[in-house]
């Protein structure tokens, strides 16, 4: 009988009439196949999708040439230099010139493979990992674009993530720079409601003075910052992202989840508010698959293993004491702010943290902005130049603090004041004490078909108009005096 190739039909038809007692000789006559296949086949000891793996021992690749091969790995894990390795031509030469070696290349080719299967971790491999309540928290940085104010901007996200309980924290900042990584890990800390024995990150430049990994050593400002919170840094070697896997999951899935759709928001403040509420969310409804408990109950369970707060907070600012220049404003990491002019040429103290600005004088707080990045660009505030605008009316529309504050309905509207300039800086002094949008909204209550004026808009606001009559309501005391000593030294008395 010729050969048959086995399919699962015929398979089929052998082991259902060898069930029902039909002998292998029968039953190769029946289907016209080998008594051999039958008996193959017929118990069900085999099955023939099974096939034998073709396996042929090379008889040149004896132990001696295995020995000479492992050497050569042995070589390149010493010299520790990814570029200078031993490749299985490489190896391969080496044999035929070292060693006699009679094989073919294709021979090495393989036989190195399947030594490097056999002795080398792979780089993918991780060991799955285990933390104490309280020990650790992995901290990372992630990118996502958003809309702010309607303009499309890319914001970094900072992520905090508990070892122990997966307990999360996302909040975005414009930079990673010093002032945001050390005003996140703070935020972190009082979200967390406590600290843990340790802090796990890769070497940020913020905070890596020189080296990496186990030799890396902390910048003198971020030593400063763990020092008053009481945790360890361990930072991790370069391009080992699996040290700290679990809040390189969290970028990933913050983004996919928090970031998606593209959120639309007015300020930064205004974004962190929606992930705070994101994150507190994904506390009270998480549970992460290879655990018992959901991640609120493993946080609270945490939460009593973190060390304290301290009472003293510490200042996340970068700080610098600029002079008020003559235009009343301060140069701060290469962008400008207004101050009011009565603080001309004095010296005030900026303390510039992630995402504001604050300037202080004599200890007290005198304008407060939302920080610039970039450089060259100014903020203005219109209350900070009302009292000069008073004193110097013509300037007003040509003014940058009127134009970078006010809407071009404000200016033409100024424009049809009959009381020009002058007029114009008293409507914008209304604008600062109640609002533009409170003035704007009047102008729509004002008669179509008469000039408006600033009065008018003080009697919507219930303020008494100006006059131009000056009361005086105390008599002006007049001291008399004795003119009689000049009358007679002139000659008048005699």
């Amino acid at each position: 009988m010729k050969g048959v190739i086995i399919e699962v039909d015929l398979y089929s038809k052998i082991r259902l009439l060898f069930s029902e007692g039909e002998s292998i000789r029968s039953i190769s006559t029946r289907l016209g196949i080998a008594r051999q296949t039958v008996r193959k086949y017929c118990e069900g000891n085999t099955h023939p999708d099974v096939r034998k793996s073709y396996t042929r021992k090379s008889d040149v690749i004896t132990e001696d040439v295995k020995n000479f091969m492992l050497d050569c790995f042995l070589h390149d894990e010493k010299e520790n230099l990814p570029k200078q390795k031993h490749s299985a031509k490489r190896i391969y030469d080496r044999l035929v010139s070292e060693a006699d070696f009679k094989g073919s290349y294709s021979a090495v080719r393989e036989a190195v493979r399947n030594l490097k299967a056999e002795h080398m971790v792979p780089k993918q491999a991780d060991i799955p990992l285990e933390y104490d309540p309280g020990d650790a928290i992995q901290i990372d940085w992630g990118e996502a674009t958003v809309y702010l104010d309607g303009q499309k901007n890319k914001v970094n996200f900072f992520c905090g993530r508990l070892c122990n309980s997966c307990d999360i924290l996302v909040q975005a900042y414009h930079s990673q720079n010093l002032e945001s990584f050390l005003e996140a890990q703070q935020t972190m800390f009082d979200y967390f409601r406590g600290i843990p024995k340790r802090v796990i990150f890769d070497n940020a430049k913020v905070a890596v003075r020189e080296g990496f990994g186990l030799h890396a050593k902390a910048t003198d400002g971020y030593a400063s910052f763990s020092a008053h919170y009481a945790f360890k840094t361990d930072f991790c070697n370069v391009a080992s992202g699996n040290e700290k896997g679990l809040v390189e999951n969290l970028v990933g899935y913050a983004r996919r989840n928090f970031m998606v759709p593209v959120p639309r928001v007015s300020s930064i403040g205004e974004l962190n508010q929606k992930l705070l509420r994101d994150c507190l969310n994904y506390r009270e409804t998480h549970k992460i698959e290879s655990r018992s408990s959901t991640v609120n109950e493993a946080y609270e369970q945490e939460l009593h293993f973190l060390k304290k707060i301290p009472a003293y907070r510490f200042d996340t600012s970068r700080t610098a004491t600029p002079i008020v220049g003559d235009y009343s404003t301060i140069r701060f990491e290469k962008n400008n702010y207004s101050v009011p002019v009565r603080y001309l040429r004095k010296t005030v103290t900026v303390k510039g943290y992630a995402n504001e600005v604050h300037i202080y004088h004599d200890g007290v707080i005198i304008a407060s902005f939302d920080r610039l990045y970039g450089s060259g660009k100014t903020s203005y505030r219109l209350e900070h130049y009302i009292d000069l605008l008073e004193r110097k009316p013509r300037s007003v529309f040509q003014a940058k603090p009127v134009r970078t504050n006010v809407t071009k309905e404000l200016l033409g509207w100024g424009h049809l004041l009959p009381g020009g300039n002058a007029e114009m800086v008293k409507l914008l002094r209304l604008c600062v004490d109640y609002g533009e949008e409170k003035i704007l909204s009047i102008k729509d209550l004002l008669p179509k078909n008469v000039i408006p004026t600033v009065d008018m808009v003080r009697s919507f606001l219930h303020e008494a108009p100006e006059s131009n009559v000056l009361y005086i309501k105390n008599d002006i005391p007049v001291i008399s005096i004795d003119l009689r000593k000049y009358d007679e030294k002139c000659g008048v008395l005699k």
